[in-house]
């Protein structure tokens, strides 16, 4: 018997591949600081524990495929707060981002149509597209410009006949990239142009430091009917564990055909809408507060690296991710070598290598992706301990 062709091409995650090794360094006593996943560890607003505890209900039972009415509602609360105004049934509940990229990706795609993003991009859409039977093409962003976009013939030079969306995450995983209205408005122009969806990816909508503006997709009347959005309680409330997301589009026939799919899995858990339908009553202060400790981990992080030898990153604008150069030729062996043969008094660093976050062969092979989810004092001795690894790591295999 054989496994499937889909399976077989698909791949381990590259952010949690390493995780037997952290383990296996956890089980001989070493404490490992976690820089290789967005997992904050900012407090889940009480509101949610709270409308949990306060349900009554003796039954669990299948909710609307479509979501929980309360929760839909608390979202066009959401949304008109930053002046985006939706109908209900633009909005569709989803298992987290996840479920929604690929619920996007089924129903506008065909077996063999492609995607078009720039790269380096989050490295799960790639098993996304598999399961879905589309191909990537990416178009090269660049650590030195900040990962903005370049030019239009950058992008055009990789549409064919066979794209179909251009996926953005904005701001961005990896890079901390935040789109200026100049670039949102480039990109919808060219779908305009080649006849394109623009599927956005904005759980990290929230977390925009000093000056930058964020442009949300959704503001572009123009192109409202070819946007479909994904977004996420995950982030922005510290609530990854609820497996919260959803898709939102003003374009009825596309909205309707997502139900097909949301219908053939049921419905999202009662329990977790339940708690994320509450969090519209939390007060903007924790999110301004949220917001302020990003930006303080962002520049402790930052600020450690390049003082670091031979390191080279650009401070990023958005999310909470950075795109690190370092002096080695593989980000993966100095991963694992972190894990399994280094400590600096019981205590490591488990980063991701970003070979992942790129589609074009050969490249990230020297970079790594990291995140600034821990607290600060945790990411200042991060950042030792990762001098004084790459001071050793140089030694040893130069």
């Amino acid at each position: 018997m054989n496994i499937s062709k889909r399976i077989d091409n698909m791949k381990f995650s590259e952010i949690r591949k390493f995780i037997p090794f952290a383990d296996e360094a956890k089980e001989r006593g070493i404490k490992v600081h976690h820089l290789n996943i967005g997992q904050p560890d900012i407090k889940t607003p009480e509101e949610f524990f709270h409308a949990i505890n306060n349900f009554k209900e003796k039954t669990l039972k299948y909710e609307n495929s479509h979501g929980i009415k309360e929760l839909i509602s608390s979202f066009i609360k959401y949304y008109k707060s930053i002046n985006i105004n939706l109908d209900k049934d633009d909005i569709l509940i989803t298992h987290g981002a996840s479920e929604g990229i690929l619920f996007a990706l089924l129903t506008i795609c065909d077996y063999g149509d492609e995607i078009i993003l720039p790269e380096p991009y989050y490295t799960n859409y790639n098993n996304m597209a598999k399961m879905a039977g589309v191909t990537i093409k990416s178009f090269r962003t660049y650590r030195e410009d900040g990962f903005h976009l370049k030019n239009k013939e950058d992008i055009l030079k990789n549409i064919t006949p066979r794209t179909k969306a251009m996926l953005i995450c904005n701001p961005g995983n990896p890079t901390g990239v935040v789109y200026t209205e100049e670039e949102v408005r480039l990109l919808c122009d060219i779908a305009k142009e080649k006849d394109l969806f623009i599927i956005v990816d904005e759980v990290y909508r929230e977390f925009v430091y000093g000056t930058e503006k964020f442009t949300s997709f959704m503001h572009m009347e123009n192109v409202s009917d070819r946007v479909i959005l994904v977004d996420s309680i995950s982030k922005r409330y510290s609530a990854c564990g609820a497996r919260i997301g959803m898709l939102v589009c003003r374009n009825k026939i596309v909205s309707n055909e997502f139900m097909k799919l949301s219908q053939t899995r049921l419905s999202v858990s009662s329990i977790d809408q339940i708690g994320a339908a509450s969090l519209i009553d939390v007060t903007p202060q924790y999110l301004i507060d949220v917001n302020k400790e990003y930006e303080k981990r962002r520049d402790v992080l930052y600020e450690g690296l390049i003082s670091i030898p031979g390191v080279s990153c650009e401070k990023p604008s958005g999310a909470f991710y950075i795109i690190v150069k370092l002096p080695v030729k593989n980000a993966d062996h100095f991963t694992k070598w972190l894990l399994t043969d280094f400590n600096l008094n019981n205590k490591t660093v488990m980063i991701t290598p970003a070979a992942g976050f790129y589609a074009t062969e050969g490249l990230g092979l020297d970079e790594v992706r990291l995140s600034y989810c821990i607290d600060r004092e945790d990411l200042k001795e991060s950042v030792e301990i990762l001098r004084r690894a790459l001071e050793e790591y140089k030694k040893i295999f130069d």
